[in-house]
């Protein structure tokens, strides 16, 4: 084990998983735990995968990604947050936002570099930064109902910051940045030295107006790189298309490290993901409802039962915040678990600044939702 590589040694699996893992062998558990969109994939994306699959078209795309798929996406862009990408030398076609997140981490970073995160925080960027050997700072927005602020960067970047985070609509938190807020980001950051990567994965799942991309205010778009794809917008998570975009100059080293990452994304992926880009405009739009509706529901039985919680501004995760004496917020989501039978993220596989919350995931049936509810509400009166 010593001839490892160090940094993989140090690095745990994800607190989500870890969780998830636990308790999916139970029958009895109702699990609101991971993002796991309950709709099925689109049928004219998935119809269009049997044509391509009925046509042989199994082999090497670009590395980029088919050409025509980029075009889509570069449409998709101008219709959707008025950004306009180079289908040629902007856009990487990736396998998975992940894995377009994990490409742009080493394209970017050297040892001893420094990523500022607002917390808490999807746990999936720290290990990709720490691989890099570079350190994470996290910036705790509790206060700020969640969401970044410029004075909180202003406080956090120095020197040593080679790029900052925006993970906006949040996983866990479900908040969204406002037009004004992302200007304010955007205008404090156009005169920094820093890249900025806007993870967008949630982009489409936002239930009031539309997401405003920090990228589209001025000086923006030549030191951001922009992460999206299909995951959750069109229930596509098992088939692994994400989506990078970024300036030519930086563009044409991430293809470097994708090309000997994966080479290219699934050639059967893309083709559906072209469906999705060119005849899917409008698929999340009933998926982004219900998301709605059932948050709504969880946030009312959470006020209910005096629990503080924010109403999430997109996604289909709520995180109240739920403590018991002498417990930790793992321990609490074990004690769920034992007592009431249902499963939700303990805060803490967040980051230290989630302890004290629980992440519920609404991206179930309204009929697993309400006896999740259910059970919650049971556990609160009789054990908090």
């Amino acid at each position: 084990m010593n001839n490892l590589n160090k940094e993989v040694l140090d690095i745990e699996i994800s607190g989500i998983r870890r969780f998830y893992n636990m308790i999916s062998d139970n029958k009895d558990i109702i699990s609101l735990t991971i993002g796991q969109p309950d709709f099925p994939t689109p049928s004219h994306i998935k119809e269009a995968a049997k044509i391509a699959l009925d046509n042989n078209l199994t082999n090497y795309s670009h590395n980029a990604g088919f050409i025509d798929l980029r075009e889509a996406i570069s449409n998709w862009m101008i219709e959707k947050y008025d950004l306009s990408y180079d289908p040629y030398h902007e856009i990487l076609v990736s396998t998975g936002s992940s894995q377009a997140l994990d490409i742009t981490f080493r394209s970017i970073l050297n040892p001893g570099d420094e990523v500022i995160l607002p917390a808490p925080i999807y746990p999936g960027y720290e290990p990709l930064i720490k691989m890099c050997k570079a350190k994470s700072i996290l910036v705790d927005t509790r206060s700020t109902n969640f969401k970044l602020t410029p004075k909180q960067l202003d406080e956090h970047i120095n020197s040593k910051t080679k790029a900052v985070v925006i993970p906006y609509p949040s996983n866990p938190t479900g908040a969204v940045l406002s037009h004004n807020e992302t200007y304010e980001l955007a205008s404090y950051l156009s005169n920094k030295d820093v890249y900025v990567i806007a993870d967008e994965l949630y982009s489409e799942l936002i239930f009031a107006g539309k997401h405003t991309s920090i990228a589209s205010f001025k000086g923006m778009k030549n030191k951001t790189i922009v992460i999206n794809g299909l995951s959750k917008s069109h229930s596509m998570t098992g088939w692994r298309i994400g989506v990078a975009l970024a300036p030519k100059e930086l563009m044409s080293n991430m293809i470097k490290v994708h090309q000997y990452n994966v080479t290219c994304a699934s050639s059967i992926s893309q083709r559906a993901a072209f469906a999705a880009y060119t005849n899917g405009f409008d698929d999340a739009k009933p998926m982004s409802k219900a998301y709605y509706n059932r948050v709504r529901k969880a946030f009312d039985k959470f006020q209910k039962n005096g629990i503080d919680v924010n109403m999430p501004g997109g996604t289909f995760y709520i995180f109240p915040e739920i403590k018991k004496p002498n417990m930790t917020s793992l321990e609490l989501a074990v004690d769920l678990v034992e007592k009431a039978g249902v499963a939700l993220i303990p805060g803490s596989a967040f980051s230290h600044f989630g302890e004290g919350y629980l992440r519920l995931s609404c991206a179930c049936s309204e009929k697993v939702l309400d006896e999740g509810l259910a059970r919650i509400e049971s556990y609160l009166t009789r054990y908090l």
